[in-house]
């Protein structure tokens, strides 16, 4: 079972930052997440939020700033003045920093809704440095899965899902997805999803799980990774058990 840092290792850095995926690489993890937006002038930056304002020093939306502006702001002061400096990566910054990480995957979310000229950014850049064998592109908008898949059809692709209704594994497979990620409760409501979504080829890895009886449960259940804010705990309770 993978242990995949939350946007990095963001209990102890900045989240989508150099500084928390280099956390998240020192802490063990084999796997991170990360989310990707593009900025005005189409460049894939690392960020969360739509708007820049809860985790930089400046304001308004990514999609109508300029990449070079978003990665000139501050990234890190709001978690600690330790960080004051770190910067917005592009995701490319993220993508050589893991070509040098043997054995780390990556699990990127594509945010929102994308066509697939823009999708080809992202791919075009996994390509590049031959790390399609170690990135699963994610997103909870079919149609942006089913343009990664037109894109980049040997690229794995996963589905992000926040309830389990009863076609969400077909959907997974109308898509070509070979991951059904949910979010914890989900898996808790529907927990007969992980051997539904075996039986069909399908992995499962939830999301965001940060408690030792959440993972408890979810290891019981035998999903294929878990997605949470603390790898180094979770690594720590592995290795207890």
């Amino acid at each position: 079972m993978i242990v995949v840092a939350h946007r990095g290792n963001s209990s102890v850095a900045p989240e989508n930052t150099l500084a928390a995926v280099e956390a998240a690489i020192r802490s063990g993890a084999t796997g991170i997440e990360i989310d990707v937006q593009l900025t005005a002038d189409r460049v894939p930056v690392v960020i969360h939020d739509d708007v820049l304002d809860r985790t930089t020093d400046g304001s308004g939306p990514v999609a109508a700033t300029r990449s070079d502006v978003i990665c000139g702001l501050d990234a890190g002061s709001w978690f600690g003045q330790q960080f004051a400096g770190e910067r917005v990566p592009m995701l490319e910054d993220v993508l050589d920093r893991l070509s040098r990480a043997d054995g780390v995957h990556l699990l990127l979310e594509v945010k929102g809704a994308w066509a697939v000229e823009d999708v080809g950014l992202v791919t075009e850049a996994i390509e590049k440095r031959a790390l399609a064998d170690r990135v699963v592109a994610q997103s909870f908008s079919a149609a942006t899965v089913a343009a990664l898949g037109t894109v980049a059809p040997r690229l794995r692709r996963g589905l992000l899902v926040t309830e389990a209704h009863d076609r969400v594994l077909e959907l997974c497979r109308e898509l070509g997805a070979t991951a059904c990620n949910p979010r914890g409760d989900v898996l808790r409501a529907r927990p007969e999803l992980v051997g539904q979504a075996h039986a069909a080829g399908i992995t499962v890895t939830p999301w965001t799980l940060n408690e030792p009886e959440q993972w408890a449960a979810a290891t019981g259940l035998g999903v294929d990774g878990i997605i949470t804010d603390r790898p180094d705990q979770l690594l720590a309770w592995q290795s207890s058990g």
